[in-house]
């Protein structure tokens, strides 16, 4: 089995810095990758902050957080980030387009042995691979928000990912401390594709005005055990990245994946969830301008879309 001793995480953003957080107290030494100094310097902070928050919950002890701390590095460039990697773990946006992009670019730059790995949520592994050299050595690792809370993580077989590669990502998710499920490429894979239509039944039913956005919301925490409603997860996640999800969804597998008007209408309206301070809830917004909200949803009255 492949050695993985160096990860490097390739975006800075929610899930990149998770990533990383999580790949550094497992024991690897990891490189986080960001073009943008401004989202390696919060990501920093960010992560000693969780860090320090696990120390004082007692769910890692202190040494353990500043020996997990010590292992991260930050590089302004892919190039500087995956020349020394084992395992790349991509964490770019939710578009096809940009996934191809950087593995092609990876390709060229790292090792023959080095494991390429997409943190997508629904995309197909398979065609982000074919753009490589190294099929065999791409997979899966679809990592769940926030990442360091998190505990599964869905490892995708593409067709051509051999065993070998399999095994090491299987490892690496299991030193991260998480829950692994292996998974053969569909569109969507579990959680995704059962996710995208929870949440797409419930834009229609807001859309058809059955019910608020917080009785629903109320309905599947308190009479399903949901730990959270599903405007509250799509606010979490991102309505736009939802939406590509959907698209896909609805283009690979059919009518019954077809985005609902409604939430095509929030996003067109830039209200993208918490990340913007507005979804289907808003959000108080301390220290303006900023585009990170806090924990105090206040419900959004919006029209009700006429089917």
């Amino acid at each position: 089995m492949t050695e993985v001793r160096t990860v490097a995480v390739i975006g800075a953003g929610i899930m990149g810095r998770g990533i990383a957080h999580a790949a550094a107290l497992g024991g690897y030494r990891t490189i986080l990758e960001d073009l943008l100094p401004n989202a390696l310097r919060k990501a920093e902070t960010e992560i000693r902050a969780n860090l320090d928050k696990a120390v004082e919950i007692g769910k890692v002890e202190a040494s353990e957080a500043n020996a997990a701390f010590s292992r991260l590095e930050y590089a302004g460039s892919v190039d500087e980030a995956a020349r020394d990697a084992d395992l790349i773990i991509e964490a770019v946006p939710e578009e096809m387009e940009s996934k191809i992009e950087i593995f092609t670019m990876l390709d060229k730059i790292c090792r023959p042995a080095t494991i390429f790995a997409s943190n997508t949520s629904s995309l197909s592994v398979t065609e982000i691979a074919s753009v490589t050299y190294r099929a065999k050595k791409c997979v899966g690792m679809h990592f769940f928000n926030p990442v360091h809370k998190m505990k599964l993580l869905e490892v995708v077989r593409a067709l051509e990912t051999d065993d070998d590669t399999l095994a090491a990502v299987v490892e690496v998710g299991r030193r991260m401390r998480k829950e692994v499920v292996v998974i053969k490429e569909s569109p969507g894979f579990i959680t995704s594709r059962i996710n995208a239509m929870i949440g797409n039944e419930a834009f229609y039913m807001l859309q058809e005005g059955v019910a608020t956005a917080e009785d629903i919301d109320k309905a599947l925490k308190l009479g399903l055990n949901h730990p959270m409603g599903p405007f509250e997860l799509v606010d979490l996640v991102g309505l736009d990245t939802r939406l590509h999800i959907l698209e896909y969804l609805h283009k690979s597998l059919g009518e019954k994946f077809r985005p609902c008007p409604l939430l095509v209408q929030y996003v067109k309206a830039g209200r993208l969830g918490r990340k913007s301070g507005r979804g289907v809830f808003e959000y108080k917004v301390p220290g303006q301008p900023s585009n990170e909200a806090d924990q105090s949803a206040i419900p959004v009255k919006m029209p009700i879309l006429k089917s």
